[in-house]
């Protein structure tokens, strides 16, 4: 039992490494997968709410710095354009785990919203890596990404996203 608690307490500060070596043990046999999954999935869930909960309401103290101000209006026409894309994918974006609950209590997000939300991503999240771990290179090499530049995809998806968020609020594409 204390096994499940640690990987739920391991994916509330820090996310994949330690899951994923849970993983492989239960795909091993060692540990029961089903309770790895969900002990990871609600860990990294409770990581971000905790995040989302903190920030919810208390930061609007920076609206006196004016380009702070503005930064924060972006953020929050940004977030509200795409809520809930920005929360399904959240958990999948290693560099952004805090910054996204962040951003989305700063934009006001209802919380009902992103707590559901952030569950089903946190399942998602916790499903593909046991999957992957549990299809092992088979499964990678099936979807794709057993190619020398899979391991940049998740940097790719980072910057696209800080770059998206930098952007000004409505700007468009030029056809």
């Amino acid at each position: 039992m204390l096994v499940y608690l640690s990987i739920y307490l391991a994916a509330i500060i820090e996310g994949e490494a330690y899951y994923i070596v849970q993983c492989s043990l239960a795909a091993n046999g060692i540990l029961y997968w089903p309770a790895v999954l969900v002990a990871g999935a609600l860990g990294g869930s409770t990581g971000d709410q905790f995040w989302f909960y903190l920030l919810r309401g208390r930061v609007h103290w920076l609206d006196r710095y004016p380009k702070i101000a503005r930064f924060e209006a972006r953020v929050r026409r940004h977030v509200h354009a795409r809520e809930a894309l920005i929360i399904l994918v959240g958990r999948f974006l290693p560099g952004l785990r805090t910054a996204i609950p962040a951003a989305c209590a700063v934009a006001n997000v209802a919380p009902h919203k992103f707590s559901a939300l952030n569950l089903v991503s946190a399942f998602a999240w916790a499903s593909t890596i046991m999957l992957l771990v549990k299809g092992g290179a088979l499964t990678m090499g099936a979807i794709g990404l057993n190619a020398w530049w899979a391991p940049f995809i998740p940097a790719a998806l980072l910057l696209l996203f800080v770059f998206w968020l930098s952007r000004p609020a409505g700007a468009r594409k030029r056809n």
